[in-house]
């Protein structure tokens, strides 16, 4: 058994149900263990990788530099994710993917997904499935950033991480780790850092959330989810989690 592949089993099983002998299929598979550091990129834009990454602890950011120098932060990825799936079929990247912190990945070959698929073909539906609802995820903060404001756009924000975070394990109670600066969430949902501290702010003042120490907790799930007109759907969790 391939130490550390829990992540991906318990993502897999969010969203799909999986036989013993799938599951064992994942977690035996071949792969190598790696620290990479905080802002070292796993993966340049122009690359073409012969291989695939999955987190198995720790942060990852999708994100692409403009040509004016700014980042563009397109996506978070916790354990459990295969944030640069696509690399299996397209063949040169078109973003960066970097640890936000000190994280640890598992490197897969492209020639060992593409056996686990052919020796078991439901589990491509599986991978297939996940590359789906990253799209669906990216729809929500297209919509987010054209019709939310910028309280509610974090508000949605935080729901979906702590959904996400919830299904692997990666939770306490009401409560989930958050290394994530004011800087770096402009740079993801489109805001200055003035409008993401007064909007952390309103929504502090709302008693729905506290953020500190790298800490976020959720004090009003409920209300959260109305302020922020967050529905789950979009997941594609079988069950959703239940909520905190």
């Amino acid at each position: 058994m391939a130490y550390g592949l829990e992540p991906l089993v318990r993502k897999f099983e969010a969203e799909s149900s999986l036989s013993g002998e799938e599951k064992a299929a994942v977690l035996n598979l071949q792969v190598t263990i790696r620290a990479i550091p905080a802002d070292s990129d796993v993966i340049r834009d122009g690359d073409r990788p012969s291989q695939c990454c999955l987190v198995l602890d720790g942060w990852l950011q999708r994100y692409k530099i403009l040509n004016d120098g700014q980042r563009q932060i397109l996506a978070f990825h916790i354990p459990g994710d295969i944030p640069d799936l696509q690399s299996l079929h397209l063949r040169t990247m078109d973003h960066n993917l970097a640890p936000l912190v000190q994280s640890k990945v598992a490197i897969i070959q492209h020639d060992t997904i593409r056996e686990l698929i052919r020796s078991f073909p439901r589990l491509g539906d599986v991978l297939w499935r996940d590359t789906l609802i990253d799209a669906a995820i990216f729809r929500q903060w297209m919509i987010g950033m054209g019709s939310k404001d910028a309280a509610q756009r974090i508000a949605h924000w935080f729901c979906e991480l702590f959904t996400k975070l919830r299904a692997v394990g990666r939770t306490r109670e009401n409560s989930c780790n958050f290394p994530i600066t004011q800087s770096i969430m402009g740079d993801a949902l489109g805001l200055s850092t003035v409008h993401v501290n007064r909007s952390l702010m309103d929504l502090r003042r709302e008693g729905l959330i506290t953020l500190e120490k790298h800490t976020l907790t959720i004090l009003k799930w409920d209300e959260l989810q109305q302020y922020a007109e967050f529905d789950p759907l979009y997941l594609h969790m079988e069950p959703p989690p239940d909520a905190a």
